[in-house]
């Protein structure tokens, strides 16, 4: 066999193998987007209502960030929905009075009934941090306060950190996220895309999990 044909086949061989990975990353990009207009679709664009907005748990948790999480937390523990808010991520040096105040509720009325996590800087963090208070508290199920768009990767989050313990979500629609046609708003795309691909890592971790327990 001449050299020529070698390099022919080694170039046969060599074209094969790229047209392989061209599409399978082709494959991937396609169930990438599939996935990510999927949990665009799915984040909830109104609150709970019903039963599952009246439902009672032992605790609330608010996740700290925008969307109006901790005034609806302090609403829903100021309507007997639980007994005990905890509050996750605050910064060092944020109490519970001047909380209070900035969301115009009296620091006499619930003080007693809100702690403040001061550790956690991740939702991950979030998770533990929430999962060591619940434990110490001897608290089996809660209500999750945070922002629609990051309900789905935070419920993951803290059912790995604490499978016994009953979640039940209670999405703040965060008014700057503008969820119809999204993928015309820079902002929105742009938030989107990095949550949803941290929930794909999350996700990820999860089926990891799930087969080194099996």
């Amino acid at each position: 066999m001449s050299l020529t044909h070698h390099r022919q086949r080694g170039s046969g061989v060599m074209a094969r193998a790229i047209g392989h990975l061209l599409t399978g990353a082709l494959v991937l990009a396609v169930a990438w987007l599939a996935g990510l207009f999927w949990y665009a679709a799915d984040v909830p664009r109104s609150p709970p209502t019903g039963a599952d907005a009246q439902r009672r748990t032992d605790a609330i948790v608010v996740l700290t960030g925008g969307s109006n999480r901790l005034v609806t937390g302090l609403e829903l523990l100021a309507a007997g929905r639980a007994k005990k808010l905890f509050v996750s991520g605050v910064y060092d040096g944020v109490e519970v009075q001047e909380l209070l105040k900035l969301s115009r509720h009296s620091p006499t009325e619930m003080e007693c009934c809100i702690t403040l996590g001061y550790s956690a800087d991740s939702t991950i963090g979030n998770a533990y941090e929430t999962a060591d208070w619940m434990r110490d508290q001897g608290f089996r199920s809660l209500r999750l306060v945070t922002a629609n768009y990051h309900m789905r990767r935070s419920m993951l989050e803290l059912a790995m950190a604490m499978p016994d313990v009953e979640l039940v979500p209670h999405p703040v629609v965060a008014p700057t996220v503008h969820l119809d046609d999204w993928w015309m708003w820079p902002g929105t795309a742009n938030l989107l895309v990095n949550e949803y691909n941290k929930l794909l890592v999350v996700g990820l971790r999860w089926m990891v999990r799930s087969v080194v327990r099996v």
